[in-house]
């Protein structure tokens, strides 16, 4: 599939949202965190709205910078960042020991990166789901060029109250999405109670780990730094997704913080003392080039006002991951593989 070029990140700024109405929708969603005077109740009560927005202010960002696939990776050295992207895909499939025509849920698709690679690897039936409509127009549009349109598919809901019924997927993931997730254990459940008997559930977490002190002012600037960059309601401890997994009846196989021993560090493509041609986007150099690139497109008008804004708060969230990561007190990738038991009474 071709790059997104410069026009593509103009034409796509702002999702579904009027144009003209972008600007406004920067500020309503920066008011929600606490950078900006916002709380986390406020956050979690509008988390919908929140995460809503920031997709369609982002996601141009995200497919110019990133590609299709809006996640970190555990990385071996000489690993390109695309290569480990795939990896980390294929390896979620592996894990939940996935064989050809089971019917899978993506929680938290993004446009479907994950989707397409997941479902040609495995040759899976692989449902998307997302509660962001310019997403998924997006998605189905890659779906399409990547000829999957007849094995991939997407669902517009919100996670916290699925439209399948009990007992619907033979397997479930997630890819640093249910972070997103007002409440865990809500979350969780309803993930429970679409995933057939016997069936698991893995996913990564965006979470703090035991490093985090929340008296340590420093560590409390970062956390809001990635909130406010990432569209979170709150970062929970890996201990705290740990406990909701089990309160929702799932029997945890086995977690680990893949971050702890990756031999290339997850947030070297932000790190701007880090070059790479291969990830050039991302490096401070392409991070400095596309915020000029987007000034003028602003200033010409091909792209909605606010657009330098949402720049600005995607580099706090660099800035943020850089600082978490290097300090140990963040993980993008705590996994997990939990087993829905056979029977409700286990």
């Amino acid at each position: 599939m071709s790059t997104p070029t410069a026009l593509d990140l103009a034409s796509g700024l702002g999702g579904k949202i009027d144009k003209s109405q972008v600007l406004s929708a920067v500020e309503k969603y920066e008011k929600y965190h606490g950078l900006y005077g916002g709380d986390e109740d406020e956050r979690k009560a509008n988390y919908s709205d929140m995460v809503n927005k920031y997709y369609d202010l982002v996601t141009s960002f995200y497919e110019f910078g990133w590609g299709e696939s809006f996640h970190f990776a555990h990385r071996w050295k000489g690993e390109s960042l695309r290569e480990s992207i795939k990896r980390h895909e294929h390896f979620l499939a592996l894990q939940l020991g996935l064989k050809p025509g089971q019917k899978v849920l993506d929680v938290g698709c993004g446009i479907g990166g994950p989707l397409r690679e997941i479902a040609r690897f495995s040759s899976t039936l692989v449902t998307g789901l997302n509660n962001n409509e310019y997403q998924i127009a997006r998605g189905k549009e890659l779906n399409h060029t990547a000829g999957v349109d007849k094995t991939c598919d997407f669902v517009k809901a919100d996670f916290m109250n699925m439209p399948f019924p009990d007992n619907s997927f033979d397997a479930v993931y997630a890819i640093e999405a249910t972070c997103h997730a007002p409440d865990a254990y809500g979350c969780y459940k309803e993930i429970y109670r679409v995933l057939r008997p016997g069936q698991c559930f893995a996913a990564f977490e965006w979470c703090m780990t035991d490093s985090f002190d929340p008296h340590n002012q420093e560590h409390q600037k970062i956390k809001a730094e990635i909130e406010i960059g990432d569209g979170l309601p709150d970062i929970r401890l890996t201990e705290q997704c740990l406990e909701a997994l089990k309160q929702a009846g799932f029997e945890v196989i086995w977690e680990k913080d893949l971050a702890a021993d990756s031999p290339v560090p997850w947030y070297l493509p932000l790190d701007k003392n880090h070059f790479s041609l291969s990830s050039f986007r991302l490096t401070a150099v392409g991070r400095f080039i596309t915020k000029n690139m987007v000034k003028a497109l602003e200033c010409v008008g091909l792209a909605p006002k606010g657009s330098q804004r949402v720049q600005d708060f995607l580099e706090k969230a660099a800035e943020g991951l850089v600082d978490g990561g290097r300090k140990e007190i963040f993980t993008p990738m705590y996994f997990f593989l939990a087993q829905k038991p056979h029977s409700e009474n286990q």
